[in-house]
């Protein structure tokens, strides 16, 4: 969905009355409080779904809506995805980037050498892990740290890099 940001999956549902059971996408699943609705979007069709409580179990966030009232209507959306239109997410500190506006971006050294374009990025649990796809070559592995990453340009679609010793083969 265009504009849009997934922040979460319907795992199942939660006891008879009609409750999913979400696993957040989200890296704060707390968010989901400050929701008063938000957008499902199962078999290629989108509904508009009003929460009356979230609670909260082991790692899934547990959603009661106004439009679902048993377990059965609640199984349908078992699988389905949940979005917010991007003017509900919540603000970007300095240097804070949203995943999906850094894939495909350009990315070139302080010298300006081209090393190819963000196709991938793996989250670690230290810091995340860019992988720049090169022309003919294996995959280059950055990791996300201020020691190698100078500068983010989303608008422009470039990122600038100092390769660290080591990380080329």
């Amino acid at each position: 969905m265009q504009n849009c940001f997934e922040i979460g999956k319907v795992a199942g549902t939660h006891g008879l009355k009609g409750t999913l059971r979400v696993f957040p996408t989200t890296e704060d699943p707390s968010r989901f409080e400050l929701l008063k609705e938000f957008i499902i979007e199962n078999k290629g069709k989108q509904e508009t779904f009003h929460i009356e409580k979230i609670a909260y179990h082991k790692k899934f966030v547990l959603v009661t809506v106004k439009e679902l009232k048993d377990i059965n209507e609640a199984e349908l959306y078992k699988g389905a995805g949940i979005w917010i239109p991007e003017e509900q997410a919540l603000p970007l500190e300095e240097n804070e980037y949203y995943m999906r506006d850094l894939y495909g971006l350009a990315v070139v050294t302080e010298e300006g050498e081209e090393l190819g374009t963000l196709a991938d990025i793996y989250e670690t649990g230290a810091n995340d892990v860019y992988a720049i796809r090169q022309e003919g070559k294996k995959d280059l592995l950055i990791p996300a740290i201020q020691q190698c990453i100078v500068s983010v340009d989303i608008k422009n679609r470039i990122m600038v890099v100092r390769l660290l010793e080591g990380l080329r083969e």
